[in-house]
């Protein structure tokens, strides 16, 4: 079978020849950047859980939802080929660069998605592993082989994906899902699509040439900033909402205050400017909230691990009931 034949949406039209694939581009497939966010927010669940684990089923847990997340991002990378071809943000990943092949993506991705998903199965339970398996599928094929190409709302379903990790490192620590492990999933979800709509305000050429109904090509720039005003507003008391949890404490509750008034004030700045003053500076506001944004989901995840560690001193009460004093 050849590589176009992998990925009906490929075709061999302007393909490069492969060079020999290094240690480096096999991890690029991975999309490291991506993997660091999903490897934290795993971590940062399975250590608030109320569960003691022990720190080598801990590592290993991590360690395969870490392959399972990279798993999901080559298999990504080998159904996005044609699209990465077009767009400047995308164009130099390994495969539209040439330096390997769609059939070493695919197969990879598979091996990757089967090791990752089977062995964390065997090192925690099977919920985790079951997790994890829904989370790589939903990622593959719901958001990039259907959601991406098809709907503006990509973003806003798709983001589920990446909400999953502290779902499945609470799985690994307790083997159940819980109103904190929820709750957590939908700070996530909730946050992701201000978070990629900022950016297709200003990458928004990327997504034209490329075919990707992203919002600001089907409905524009001004119902895009609408939108993030919007669901910014909506992540406010989802994200307060954590604090009223066992896993709730007063550095969650400073830091829930402070950087949702930061994003907020974010989301005014993008929504009251027009085209005219955004392309003047470069849509700097625009990459200023995007670069925020991704300091607001870090400190929110930082805080329910301060929280975590003074609750297991013993400095705080062991639930929001003694700790809101209600």
């Amino acid at each position: 079978m050849s590589d176009a034949s992998l990925n009906p949406s490929t075709t061999t039209a302007g393909s490069t020849q492969p060079q020999e694939a290094g240690f480096g581009d096999f991890f690029a497939l991975l999309k490291p950047r991506v993997m660091s966010l999903v490897v934290f927010t795993a971590l940062v669940g399975l250590l608030a859980a109320p569960v003691s684990v022990n720190p080598v089923v801990g590592f290993t847990a991590i360690l395969f939802i870490a392959i399972g997340g990279g798993a999901s991002g080559a298999l990504n990378m080998w159904w996005d080929a044609d699209i990465d071809r077009i767009m400047k943000r995308t164009k130099s990943r390994p495969i539209p660069a040439g330096r390997i092949t769609e059939g070493e993506a695919f197969g990879f991705g598979i091996a990757l998605s089967a090791i990752s998903v089977i062995m964390l199965g065997l090192a925690t339970n099977l919920v985790a592993a079951g997790l994890l398996a829904f989370t790589i599928f939903f990622y593959v094929v719901i958001y990039s082989m259907w959601l991406k190409r098809w709907t503006p709302q990509n973003i806003v379903i798709g983001g589920a994906a990446g909400a999953f990790p502290p779902m499945i490192g609470w799985a690994a620590a307790t083997g159940s899902i819980s109103v904190e492990s929820v709750l957590m999933f939908t700070l996530i979800f909730v946050w992701t699509p201000p978070h990629f709509w900022s950016l297709a305000l200003f990458m928004k050429s990327d997504y034209d040439e490329a075919g990707v109904p992203m919002l600001t090509s089907t409905h524009g720039r001004r119902v895009t900033r609408n939108h993030i005003l919007v669901y910014t507003l909506l992540l406010v008391p989802v994200s307060f909402a954590l604090a009223f949890t066992s896993i709730g404490g007063p550095a969650y509750l400073i830091a829930g205050v402070l950087l949702n008034a930061l994003f907020l004030r974010g989301a005014w700045n993008i929504w009251r400017r027009d085209e005219t003053a955004a392309e003047a500076d470069g849509y700097a506001t625009e990459k200023t909230v995007f670069k925020h944004s991704l300091y607001y989901l870090f400190g929110l995840f930082v805080a329910i691990l301060i929280d975590s560690a003074l609750r297991s001193a013993d400095l705080l009460a062991a639930g929001p009931i003694n700790f809101w004093g209600v």
